[in-house]
């Protein structure tokens, strides 16, 4: 059987398969009032249609950790008990249809208070849905405690919503990278300057979610590799880099984090990214390579036998299937049948198979 189609075990949990569901926003979820981050039908179509197409692992969207955690108003969000019902109704879903659900923690940080992306992302005033401050501004101490809190209270309710997986999100620009690379982390207290002053926002809020979130189960990580500026010589800011990554692995694993999804950029919108065919697997690949830390690959990863070589060269553990999962929702069970792989179909789809 291909390595894709084989079990994965973290902590006390077994994930069915290697090829997974990565969090992707769908900016459906509710609003106005009571409804305000919680998930609609849109959701529960969504990813159900991932579990029973046979991904192992569904990863819930980037959820806010509070209101203004969010990236948008229509942002999922678990800062309140009340919200949990709906998600109870997606993990009870995904369970039932043999996957794994997990659910990805965020703060937007800056990039906060802004529209749908396909409206154009704008900035959103209050009168909007939006709120204030609704640009960059440098967090008190305070804040920075009670940001702290609010992961720790999230992942909490994670657990009792019936989530197995909880993954922080620390790349892509948003809260927790803006404090690890120099190019938006400009504090000259105890979170800025240094390496090790630059990742301590980080490791605080790991630990403070490890603590609450049960011992048997697997916490993740998604960073952003690079920032994709050394790559480029003709740009002289200072980001971070892959060299970094690697020293960050290494300390997110002794503080407890299980699996670094391995991504890149999104610190400014002018980088110059080189985009290809697998164009983020050697990032996966060199963390895994030189730490040890188990890693999932990412990005225009499109072919069953990409997928199932890159396991093969153990340039990575799992691969997340992002966009090709939106267009083909059944592409790990049509990877099986291409692969040669036994695997569970539902019942109702055995026919097509």
């Amino acid at each position: 059987m291909s390595q894709l189609f084989e079990p994965f075990r973290l902590r006390a949990l077994t994930i069915p398969n290697r090829v997974w569901m990565p969090p992707m926003g769908q900016y459906s979820a509710g609003s106005e009032g009571p409804a305000v981050g919680v998930p609609t039908d849109w959701h529960l179509a969504h990813q159900g249609a991932r579990a029973a197409g046979g991904a192992g692992l569904i990863l819930t969207e980037g959820t806010g950790v509070s209101p203004t955690g969010r990236t948008t108003p229509y942002d999922l969000g678990i800062w309140t008990d009340a919200q949990l019902p709906g998600f109870q109704r997606i993990t009870a879903l995904v369970t039932s249809l043999g996957a794994v659900p997990g659910i990805q923690l965020s703060h937007s940080g800056s990039k906060g208070s802004t529209d749908r992306q396909w409206l154009g992302g704008k900035r959103l005033g209050p009168e909007q849905g939006g709120w204030r401050p609704a640009g960059p501004g440098e967090l008190t101490l305070a804040d920075i405690d009670r940001i702290v809190e609010e992961f720790a209270a999230a992942a909490r309710r994670a657990a009792a919503a019936g989530y197995q997986v909880v993954e922080l999100l620390a790349g892509h620009g948003y809260l927790i990278h803006q404090f690890l690379s120099p190019v938006t982390n400009h504090r000259t207290d105890a979170y800025g300057g240094s390496f090790e002053s630059r990742t301590r926002f980080a490791l605080r809020v790991v630990d403070a979610v490890r603590a609450v979130w049960p011992d048997d189960l697997p916490l993740f990580a998604r960073v952003s590799a690079t920032d994709w500026l050394t790559e480029n010589p003709s740009d002289h800011r200072e980001g971070w880099t892959v060299d970094d990554t690697v020293r960050l692995a290494t300390l997110l694993a002794d503080h407890g984090v299980d699996l670094l999804n391995v991504s890149s950029g999104g610190i400014v919108p002018d980088a110059k990214i080189t985009v290809g065919p697998g164009y983020q697997v050697p990032f996966a690949a060199r963390v895994k390579a030189e730490t040890g830390v188990p890693v999932a690959a990412v990005g225009m990863i499109t072919e069953p036998d990409q997928a199932a070589k890159i396991l093969a060269n153990s340039e990575a553990d799992a691969i997340l299937i992002g966009r090709e999962l939106l267009r083909h929702p059944t592409w790990p069970l049509d990877a099986a049948k291409a692969l040669g792989a036994e695997v569970r179909i539902p019942p109702q789809y055995r026919r097509a198979y």
